[in-house]
């Protein structure tokens, strides 16, 4: 069987061409073979390893870790029983957390209404029941060097400031929640604020091109536990999400881009 070209797995999965060329400079997923002119090429086995392979990843497991899971695994099968296990694990924990992000928007409403303070507020902590920071270092797991980066800064940060990027970056979510709720347009000035938060701590740990930025807004929609994130706190925030991302990076210059002329 000649096996299928990286482009052709890469709409199969989702997952971007330049990923599938990262795991295989790392020895995490070679192909079956590399034609002649340099394109490669998978068949079922690389397409069953590449399933576990992004099971893990929305497990929040780092790629190293996911190579040595890979690595120590015997029996496939048992191994598809135990990721099995893991993500029944994984949706109790989103359930919690849409159970939260639930509770804070009766709490909120409540609170507009009748003026009563916010018990959420009051207690903190309750807004970030069944979040973790593996959550949104998953998001970049698509852009290796962007993720490299920020797995450093992270190693690098306390337990306290690690949390209080997590409020920071909940607290824009549920910003730009509440101007889509308002009714303005994905590239309404408000909108583009918030938009230029996002990309200014972004750009903080690693340039980002524009083009990098608008495949994020993309990853948005296109990624399933990305999106879920974003549905979780309001319905058809990831694609006003990825919208607003469209409108600001309309006017940014593709800097920083590194193109990949082959497959």
């Amino acid at each position: 069987m000649a096996g299928w070209p990286i482009e052709e797995v890469a709409r199969m999965s989702r997952v971007t061409a330049r990923t599938l060329r990262h795991y295989d400079e790392i020895a995490l997923l070679p192909p079956a073979r590399t034609g002649a002119n340099g394109h490669r090429y998978y068949g079922e086995p690389e397409l069953l390893r590449l399933q576990q392979i992004l099971v893990l990843r929305a497990l929040g497991l780092g790629l190293s870790e996911i190579g040595r899971v890979l690595a120590a695994q015997v029996d496939e099968l048992e191994a598809l029983r135990g990721h099995h296990r893991r993500l029944l694990t994984e949706r109790d924990r989103l359930d919690e957390l849409a159970a939260t992000v639930a509770r804070t928007i009766t709490d909120l409403e409540r609170s507009r209404k009748d003026g009563t303070p916010m018990t959420e507020i009051n207690r903190p902590e309750n807004l970030f029941e069944g979040v973790r920071p593996a959550d949104y270092e998953e998001e970049l797991r698509a852009f290796p060097e962007l993720a490299e980066a920020a797995g450093r800064a992270v190693a690098a940060m306390t337990p306290e400031e690690v949390e209080a990027g997590q409020r920071e970056r909940t607290a824009l979510m549920i910003g730009l929640a509440e101007l889509m709720a308002a009714g303005l347009p994905a590239g309404a000035e408000e909108v583009r604020a918030r938009v230029a938060g996002q990309y200014r701590a972004l750009t903080a740990v690693q340039p980002v091109s524009a083009a990098e930025f608008r495949a994020m807004g993309r990853g948005c929609v296109e990624n399933g536990p990305w999106r879920a994130a974003y549905e979780a706190i309001a319905p058809g925030l990831a694609e006003y999400q990825r919208d607003a991302i469209e409108a600001f990076t309309a006017t940014l210059p593709d800097a920083f881009a590194h193109p990949h002329p082959n497959g």
